[in-house]
């Protein structure tokens, strides 16, 4: 039986490592660069910090990791990673080959949602899903404190969905990278709200930058936010009414826009099939740590060797 776990977020500028003890406490932290463009070099650097990491703790530990993409259950090796050296090879099968153990590995938004329902912000929460939007669009479901990944390995990908009811003027959509039009993701992410900004003001301003205008009163600024907020509370009514989640966590850079919190529960009762809607909306307890906390939690503290290395299982 491990005394600790391990998480690994594998990023594609860096690779963190965390270790949490039985109470799910932090007892080490270490940050690399990722090598890039590096298969080779990117599996020798993670199991170097796990390696170096258990000679610290001086014991044993499971080791789950947090990727970009998810391993194909067709082929087993990674697809729809953004760390395009990663895709289409066998990640998990060398990373178990290297450090001589079974591991467990789950997309980063799964894992984000997993950390967030294990002892973030849901904690306690029967049914969690866990939304990041940034630079792109992710998600991911927990139900009574177990990952859900599906059949697919696809569970939570709400972003390559269409926006729902959509107007006139937003038929049929911006492009998506995955060959679609008009995806949620195309709507919600970072590029997304800067590329609707940029239509109404021929500005090209970051994120970050219009959700300051706003807070300053800034009326243009304001009209952007509110359409990103209705777009919001129509793509989460949806999520609503398949899953009815207890909780729902929002992290990644856009969910640092307070006003979200207020507003978007606010407009999203028009949408939901349903006379109330008491699912809460909160912010992450870990903000940008609940990846590779979550990527720690994959495995239970009482795991034994040779257990199950599907994802999120």
């Amino acid at each position: 039986m491990d005394r600790f776990r391990i998480g690994i977020d594998l990023g594609g500028s860096k690779i963190e490592l965390v270790a949490l003890d039985a109470a799910g406490s932090e007892v080490l932290r270490r940050r690399v660069a990722t090598p890039q463009g590096d298969y080779p070099a990117t599996l020798e650097c993670i199991a170097g910090l796990v390696t170096a990491a258990e000679q610290e703790l001086g014991a044993g530990a499971s080791v789950g990791i947090g990727t970009p993409g998810a391993i194909s259950r067709a082929t087993g090796l990674l697809k729809n990673s953004n760390s395009v050296c990663l895709n289409g090879n066998p990640l998990l099968e060398d990373l178990q080959s290297l450090l001589q153990r079974p591991l467990r590995m789950a997309n980063d938004a799964d894992c984000f949602a997993l950390s967030e329902a294990s002892d973030g912000a849901a904690a306690g929460a029967d049914s969690v899903f866990g939304v990041i939007i940034g630079t792109g669009t992710g998600g991911g479901v927990v139900c009574h404190g177990r990952l859900l990944s599906g059949i697919n390995a696809i569970a939570g990908e709400w972003g390559h969905n269409p926006l729902p009811w959509p107007g006139d003027d937003e038929r049929p959509g911006p492009a998506c990278y995955c060959g679609r039009q008009g995806c949620i993701e195309t709507w919600l992410s970072g590029p997304g709200l800067e590329r609707d900004y940029r239509q109404a003001t021929g500005q090209q301003l970051p994120a970050a930058d219009i959700a300051a205008l706003d807070t300053a009163g800034d009326s243009t600024a304001g009209k952007t936010l509110q359409r990103y907020i209705d777009r919001l509370a129509r793509s989460l009514a949806g999520i609503i009414n398949i899953i009815d989640p207890e909780v729902i966590v929002l992290g990644g850079g856009l969910g640092n826009i307070q006003r979200l919190y207020r507003d978007v529960p606010a407009a999203w009762g028009q949408y939901v099939f349903s006379d109330r809607v008491d699912t809460r909306l909160v912010a992450p307890k870990y903000g940008d740590s609940s990846g590779v906390r979550g990527a720690a939690w994959l495995w239970p503290l009482d795991r034994q060797s040779g257990g199950d290395t599907a994802q999120g299982r």
